[in-house]
């Protein structure tokens, strides 16, 4: 399944979650440019390594969300930043938005580095935090449905499907996988940073309870 877009009315541009769709989209592009030699060093300068967090290795904690570490790492995460942020940004505004965005997204490697103390593997992307926003979607928005992309065999088609189905088993994979992840003992293979979704996807729903919503304006007239 692959989420679309949401059915929830927008009342405002939300020139946020595009800003940050472009400046990850922009990095990426930088990253691209670089040979594997200097691409290494760039990532292990500016992604988390939990066994070095110490000083200024707490700053990765931010730069670390604005990397991917391919095409597909991208496009998936800014696809779902723009699914279900734009909702969350409208709601609360852009300016609220952009601090719940980091403070999700920090929170989530906190919980990462605490989960794998010990590892030497830089970790990228903005999946904790866009994990954040999927929280605070669901606990705003639990009842709004979701124009989704369905695999079926040979054939596609697309269909409205609850937003707080979607959410939830998209947890309970990240939950899954996180949990059976807990028996490897190899600290230098690459792999998902799943507890830090499973940490974002949890912050957001309470971070989001401190950011009032705004006011949204809507409509002079009903619709029948």
């Amino acid at each position: 399944m692959i989420p679309l877009r949401s059915t929830e009315r927008i009342y405002s541009t939300a020139v946020v979650t595009a800003s940050l769709i472009a400046l990850n989209t922009l990095i990426f592009l930088y990253q691209a440019t670089l040979n594997p030699y200097d691409l290494n060093t760039f990532v292990s300068q500016w992604g988390i390594v939990p066994d070095q967090m110490r000083g200024v290795g707490l700053a990765t904690l931010v730069t670390s969300m604005f990397m991917h570490g391919g095409w597909m790492h991208l496009i998936g995460n800014m696809l779902f930043l723009w699914v279900f942020g734009r909702n969350v940004e409208d709601l609360i505004g852009g300016p609220r938005f952009l601090v719940f965005y980091l403070l999700g997204g920090i929170a989530a490697g906190v919980v990462h580095v605490i989960v794998n103390a010990y590892s030497r593997l830089p970790t990228i992307g903005a999946s904790g935090a866009i994990a954040a926003v999927m929280g605070a979607y669901l606990v705003k928005f639990p009842r709004s449905r979701i124009v989704t992309l369905i695999f079926i065999f040979f054939f596609v088609t697309t269909a409205e499907i609850p937003a707080a189905f979607i959410l939830l088993y998209w947890f309970a994979i990240q939950f899954i996988s996180g949990v059976g992840s807990l028996a490897s003992t190899d600290y230098t293979g690459g792999g998902v940073a799943w507890f830090a979704h499973i940490g974002g996807f949890l912050i957001g729903m309470l971070l989001i309870r401190v950011f009032p919503a705004r006011q949204r304006w809507r409509a002079w007239y009903e619709e029948d």
